[in-house]
């Protein structure tokens, strides 16, 4: 029989999933009203931003109730889900109905070694214990009991490792916690709006309604404020390839596998960054900064059945042609099972997006901001060029660059843009060992 929970543990605040994160879209319920859960057993699957999110159980307990229905959109802070106080078995109630016995997901008992989501990890920054037993909490939780005026180091927490919880603060004050958890700064600047005012819309011959939510919902949303905050401006050209597609190919047959134009560009995008660190750079507007990258982490499009998602390739300038290839391929294919981590979907510096595989010639990528800059990479086509005089069938790679123009200069991103074609025409440069 399940031990019996104390009143601090009978309901589950759902904590802050990542970074900015202050809602999410409830995906499926893995467990059902009158289940007994163990400590970090699945309780649901969420969807923030562009990755699904397992939300574990902080403890041990039997399920009382389900606060919300699949498909929801649920706020940071907001009680997921409630424990029976006396740790008996409950039946199920009819407006649970939307959680049904049959989740599909495993229950039972979770090894201790079980691994828990990397955003319910605790860290060094977040946990640290000191010497004068300072208390265990995240800084949502810390900032909660800094607008109740409660010295959180004289609140036992009854959360995993002795941690403090929102509701830890809740039972000390005795003050119900009906708002949600504070949000980053970066969130409370730019709350979620509707997509759009009501207007008159067709009604006749819809031959199915889809709600806009997921990862279409987000990406929307993050669309619509890059436009509205970064000053968008455009610098088009062409590469000729044709010496690097030579290389391409003769790296291909060395390798046993076909390789694409991609990790080449990548490779020469890298090298253009450090030399134009501007464009190797992000804005912070909230306090007014921009900020410059040693690193660089470059951002791929990648083209999903749930919509469009960026993975980035972290340290991309310190990557071989086919280890940029592999990443690459490795990536996309976990964004399109889902099973990427959300810190691959995070930090990245610059961004690239491939239009040509699936046709095209130019097009005006939208800055996937905070980052200054995008490269739009066209279809390569064979053209009749002309060199020195005489005539010779080639390959063009079209290029389009969006930047910025709050950081970066239009003479800038031309050069930038040069430097990277240079590289491309002249794969002795860009390639020296192969």
């Amino acid at each position: 029989m399940a031990t019996k929970q104390p009143a601090d543990k009978s309901h589950f605040i759902l904590p802050d999933l990542g970074e900015g994160v202050h809602e999410a879209e409830l995906i499926k319920w893995c467990v059902a009203v009158g289940d007994t859960v163990n400590e970090h057993q699945t309780l649901a699957e969420m969807e923030t931003d562009k990755a699904l999110v397992e939300v574990p159980s902080p403890w041990t307990g039997v399920i009382e109730s389900l606060n919300a229905s699949e498909g929801e959109i649920v706020k940071v802070g907001s009680k997921l889900v409630n424990y029976k106080a006396d740790g008996t078995t409950v039946e199920n109630k009819s407006d649970t109905s939307d959680a049904p016995p049959d989740t599909g997901c495993v229950v039972g008992s979770v090894d201790d070694n079980m691994s828990v989501p990397a955003s319910f990890q605790r860290t060094s920054a977040q946990v640290e214990q000191t010497s004068t037993q300072k208390s265990v909490a995240t800084p949502a939780v810390r900032r909660i009991a800094k607008e109740h005026n409660v010295d959180i180091n004289t609140i036992e927490g009854t959360g995993r490792g002795g941690r403090v919880t929102a509701s830890d603060i809740e039972s000390h004050t005795g003050i119900a916690q009906t708002t949600q958890m504070p949000l980053s700064p970066a969130a409370e600047q730019t709350p979620a709006t509707p997509l759009a005012t009501r207007v008159s819309v067709p009604q006749e011959g819809v031959s199915e309604r889809i709600p806009f939510r997921g990862i279409r919902r987000k990406i929307a949303e993050a669309l619509t404020h890059s436009l509205k905050t970064a000053a968008h401006f455009q610098v088009v050209d062409e590469a000729d390839v044709t010496a690097l597609d030579k290389r391409r190919q003769g790296l291909s047959d060395l390798v046993g596998r076909k390789f694409s134009l991609l990790p080449f560009i990548m490779m020469a995008v890298s090298k253009g960054l450090k030399k134009h660190p501007t464009m190797n750079s992000t804005v912070d507007d909230f306090v007014e900064e921009i900020l410059l990258h040693s690193n660089i982490n470059i951002g791929c499009a990648v083209d999903t059945d749930n919509g469009l998602m960026v993975a980035v390739i972290k340290n991309a300038d310190k990557l071989s042609p086919v280890q940029l290839a592999e990443e690459t391929a490795r990536l996309a294919g976990a964004c399109r099972d889902r099973s990427i981590d959300r810190e691959e979907l995070s930090g990245g510096t610059f961004t690239i997006s491939n239009v040509g595989s699936y046709g095209g010639m130019f097009t005006t990528p939208i800055i996937n901001y905070p980052e200054v800059g995008i490269l739009g990479v066209g279809r390569a086509k064979e053209r009749v060029l002309t060199k020195d005089g005489a005539f010779y069938a080639g390959k063009v790679l079209p290029l389009s660059l969006s930047c910025d123009h709050r950081v970066v200069d239009g003479a800038e991103a031309a050069r930038f843009l040069r430097t990277v074609i240079e590289l491309l025409e002249n794969p002795e440069e860009l390639l020296p060992t192969i």
